[in-house]
């Protein structure tokens, strides 16, 4: 019998990252690694159980690494975009998606993910 999948955690890091005015854009990339720092750590505090998470970058953030616990996504074009594209590529898998952009909580919503705003992962 096959384990389920876990909870596929999709992070709009630059929606994220703009939630909270931290001078993160004097450094967006830096910003980038300390959320991706931040969630390698401590994870999403309000799931239990395990996940995978993905933290799409954009921008200045393109090219921030990977982590062990969290798999980097620099978007080629625009972030939204990409998000809606690794949710569709998730298939029946459940997925989380951490924005508050309302368009991107319509359009991942219509793919069948889950929700939750920023402050899910910011201290």
């Amino acid at each position: 019998m096959n384990e389920p999948s876990p909870l596929l955690v999709v992070v709009d890091a630059a929606n994220v990252i703009g939630s909270v005015p931290d001078g993160w854009w004097r450094d967006r990339r830096g910003a980038a690694e300390r959320l991706r720092d931040r969630l390698a750590s401590d994870g999403v505090p309000a799931v239990a159980g395990p996940v995978d998470i993905v933290l799409v970058v954009e921008g200045a953030a393109r090219g921030v690494e990977s982590v062990p616990g969290v798999r980097v996504s620099s978007a080629p074009g625009s972030g939204d975009d990409h998000i809606v594209e690794v949710v569709a590529s998730a298939g029946e898998r459940p997925v989380l998606v951490i924005t508050a952009d309302r368009e991107l909580r319509r359009r991942v919503g219509e793919l069948g993910a889950e929700v939750a705003g920023p402050r899910s992962v910011r201290p």
